[in-house]
Formats: structure tokens, sequence, C-alpha cells
């Protein structure tokens, strides 16, 4: 059976691409493949990669890399003047997240990086750059604006405001259910712990909890770092 999925597979990524029909292949390729991370190999059979046909990809300035994995019901989405979304090579976006730019903003996800489930990444007024091989864990949000919370107006009224655009350094991994917010920089290998929310920049190595996030230790004191987060 294993053998016949990956003839089936190999047989209709040779037809993927962007378009209607290419969609369509990629759908039907994925058939024969168990959902969610088995998929992932899918992504290494066409320079294209692998979009599934679930995801609604609603934005004209998307640029992929190779090898790049778009999995179920994810959205990509350009609303009115926002910039580009750059996906480098084996980026991996996990199921129903969603990246969206807006009025100045874009995003940029470096080569071997994993965005996980439910995840929100928001580019308006300033950039998102994700560097190369960061893992950002499910349920976390990254927003690169706020709302202005003038007493005169309601907020929802009000324009966009930003501190800047937020960096996440390369190999930085981001807990489970972390926020992180406009104006910040998380320094190459850092670790932000689960449910934190970074609200100022984190150095290289740091490891850095809570809300707001602190830093607690640098990896370099403990080998307690992978039990911060989990992914």
């Amino acid at each position: 059976m294993r053998r016949f999925s990956r003839y089936w597979a190999g047989f209709w990524m040779r037809f993927a691409g962007r378009g209607r029909a290419g969609r369509l292949a990629m759908g039907v390729a994925a058939l024969c493949f168990p959902p969610h991370y088995r998929r992932v190999a899918l992504a290494h059979l066409h320079p294209e990669g692998y979009i599934a046909w679930s995801a609604a990809i609603h934005h004209p300035g998307l640029v992929l890399g190779t090898g790049v994995f778009v999995d179920e019901r994810c959205m990509i989405f350009r609303n009115s003047g926002g910039g580009a979304v750059e996906l480098a090579e084996k980026v991996y976006l996990y199921r129903d997240t969603i990246i969206e730019t807006g009025e100045g903003g874009w995003v940029s996800i470096g080569a071997d990086s994993s965005v996980h489930p439910r995840c929100q990444v928001n580019a308006y007024l300033e950039p998102i750059r994700i560097g190369r091989g960061v893992m950002i864990a499910a349920n976390c949000a990254l927003y690169s604006y706020d709302h202005g919370t003038e007493p005169s107006r309601p907020v929802r009224l009000q324009a966009l405001t930003s501190r800047g655009p937020i960096t996440i350094g390369d190999e930085a991994w981001i807990g489970t259910g972390s926020i992180v917010l406009s104006g910040v920089t998380i320094g190459t290998g850092a670790v932000v712990g689960a449910g934190s929310v970074v609200t100022r920049d984190i150095p290289p190595g740091a490891i850095a909890v809570g809300n707001p996030a602190r830093v607690v230790r640098m990896r370099d004191d403990s080998m307690a770092a992978q039990s911060i987060g989990h992914q």
C-alpha cells in the first residue's frame, strides 16, 4: 500500500501548480496520504511544493521557495495596501494558520521554518520577518500593529499604530500560545516559553517566559531550555 501511495502521489504531483487544475492535482495526490505531518512528503515531489485543496490563497504577492508545504485550511490573504508574503525553501505552514498583510506590512519566513496549527501572523504598517529554522508552536499570534485607544473615538474606528516591525532571528523557538507584539526583536536561538506575551526585545540565546515575557536564563546556563515551551 505504501508503494502504491508513493506512485499515486508522484504521478499526480507532476501536474501540480498554483492554478485551479494544479491545486486539484495536489488534492488528488493527497488522497492516499494520512493528514498533517505525513503529507509534508508531498511538498518534495514538485518544485512548487504542496498547497492543500482546502487552503485559501488570496494573495497575488505570494512568493514560494521550493518544497513549501501549506496544510489544510490555511489562509494567505492580502488586504488593501498589503505587501508580499515570501516563504523560502521548505517552509511548512500547518493547518488553520492565517498569514495576512495590509497597509504597508509584509511577511517573510526563512528556509526550514515551521508554523504550527492555528497561528495568526498579521503584518500591517510594519513587516514581520521570521528567520531560518524558526519553530513557531501552535496557537501563537504575531501582530506588527496595535489599535489606537484615544477616549474620544471607539477603538474600532481608530487608526492603527505600530511600535515597529517584528523580527525573529534564526533558530528561535516560540512556545505554544505565545503572543509577539509590534516593535519586538527576538534574537537568534532564543526560546520564548509557552503562553508568553512578548512586548520587548529578547536577546540571542535567551530563555524568556511570562506576561510580559522576561529573560529567566540564557540557554548556555541550563539544559532545561527544551522543557520551557512545548511545540
